[in-house]
């Protein structure tokens, strides 16, 4: 496929995310990166990036906003604080905008929730990597169950928590609280993040607790398992760890997440799942706007 029958990308934000996002976006059959822009020269990311032979910028927002033709697509990897300036400067462009902050602006998406009606919104959300990790399972089994009450813990490692995520603490929790929420229709629910200092870095892990009615092996067990497939779709390190059910009422699921490659360690499955799941949606986008060009990224 030829670049320019691409939808064109450009990655604002030069840091643990926004390095691998770029990287994803260069093998895709769909998605044609043009520019990762930064907002320091001197920034560890964008170096790396300028090494690896991306096209890189250190003016930041500007330097997309100010292309000759303006961006199909553009995934911002910066701070949840930052994103509604963001917004507002690249709606005049018809860009679509990919968030990759928790800042519950746009239209929360899962991939294989509501990846496929992305259609109309400008402004689409990817929740976080707990959310992503946990609102596909807890949505099969809720569907067909009463459930009281979710808890979601993931743990991830310190080491694959950058700076923004750091800084968006509190907005991770409550848009992973209103993703929970929204997709499953289950009121009561709670989520935590716990950052692990463990040497060697722990990989991603999610533990998935539930209380409802009629919750049997049998009956859970196929859901989580078949919620787990189509994510591994495109996230091939996730993985249902553990499954159990107690008294008709409790249900705890683990999952465990490695990332593939690319510019992060195996234990950041943190990082991999939500840059998996945006590109995921991105190249969903460049199927429902060229299906004769890029079909078989629908596959």
């Amino acid at each position: 496929m030829k670049p320019e029958r691409r939808l064109s990308v450009g990655v604002l934000g030069a840091g643990l995310i926004g390095v691998d996002l770029a990287m994803k976006v260069e093998r895709s059959a769909a998605l044609a990166l043009h520019l990762v822009a930064g907002r320091t020269a001197e920034s560890p990311g964008l170096k790396r990036a300028a090494r690896l032979g991306l096209p890189v910028t250190s003016r930041g927002l500007p330097a997309l906003a100010d292309l000759d033709e303006p961006l199909d697509v553009v995934f911002d990897a910066t701070d949840a604080g930052s994103h509604a300036e963001h917004a507002e400067a690249l709606a005049p462009l018809g860009t679509l905008l990919v968030d990759l902050t928790p800042s519950r602006i746009g239209r929360m998406v899962v991939p294989t929730v509501n990846g496929a009606d992305v259609t109309g919104h400008r402004d689409l959300n990817m929740v976080s990597c707990g959310g992503q990790a946990s609102v596909p399972i807890v949505r099969a089994v809720a569907r067909t169950h009463h459930i009281d009450y979710v808890e979601v813990v993931a743990t991830a490692a310190t080491l694959s928590v950058g700076r923004g995520t750091r800084l968006n603490l509190d907005e991770y929790v409550e848009t992973t609280q209103d993703a929970l929420r929204e997709f499953t229709g289950v009121g009561d629910v709670k989520a935590i993040l716990n950052i692990s200092p463990a040497r060697p870095p722990a990989t991603f892990r999610v533990a998935i607790s539930l209380i409802g009615e009629g919750l049997t092996s049998d009956s859970v067990r196929p859901l989580v398992a078949e919620a787990a497939a189509d994510v591994r779709a495109f996230a091939t390190g996730y993985t249902v760890t553990s499954c159990v059910v107690e008294d008709d009422s409790r249900a705890f699921i683990a999952v465990e997440v490695t990332s593939t490659g690319d510019q992060i360690p195996a234990y950041a499955g943190n990082l991999d799942i939500i840059n998996s799941a945006a590109i995921r949606v991105a190249e969903r986008c460049a199927v429902q706007r060229r299906p004769t060009e890029v079909m078989e990224v629908a596959s």
